[in-house]
């Protein structure tokens, strides 16, 4: 098991791929809740009433994030790392490393884009607050994606660890 690939074991690798995901979909919520908070923010200032109706907008870029710590905790389960028994191959970590990417990449990104079309449809709240589930349904689209990429990941952790 001292078989490196790029002087890296395999548990290091599972290691950064589950860093990766972590961190890329952390950095996706950071910044997609911080721009519709901004919009929010505003909104409310305006109008304190419509502070329920645009929390949900400024709570849904933050699932990527989610997304990232379930695909690490499980690159820990599937691995053995929490009973301790993690023993890979430096192909067997690549390989979960490389199923981390769809959620560290598409996370990244679509948290960042949940974001701003959170802000866009927080205009819709802020002018007409009747609309606010409309409105929920756009930041919703991108929502998706995330939620692929997270199915993705999972599938082929099953597979990299088998």
């Amino acid at each position: 098991m001292n078989e490196t690939i790029l002087g890296m074991t395999g548990l290091d690798w599972a290691y950064l791929g589950a860093a990766f995901a972590a961190i890329g979909g952390g950095i996706g919520s950071a910044i997609g809740i911080t721009s519709i908070s901004n919009a929010a923010a505003g909104i409310v200032s305006e109008d304190s009433e419509k502070f329920g109706k645009v929390l949900p907008l400024a709570a849904m870029p933050g699932t990527q994030g989610i997304y990232g710590l379930v695909t690490m905790i499980l690159v820990f389960v599937f691995t053995g790392v929490f009973a301790g028994t993690a023993e890979l191959t430096a192909a067997e970590g690549l390989r979960v490393f490389f199923s981390c990417l769809p959620v560290a990449v598409l996370c990244l990104f679509s948290g960042i884009y949940q974001g701003a079309t959170a802000v866009g449809a927080s205009g819709m709240v802020a002018r007409r607050d009747e609309d606010a589930g409309k409105a929920l349904i756009f930041p919703a689209l991108v929502e998706t994606y995330a939620v692929f990429a997270l199915v993705v990941t999972i599938l082929m952790l099953l597979y990299a660890t088998a």
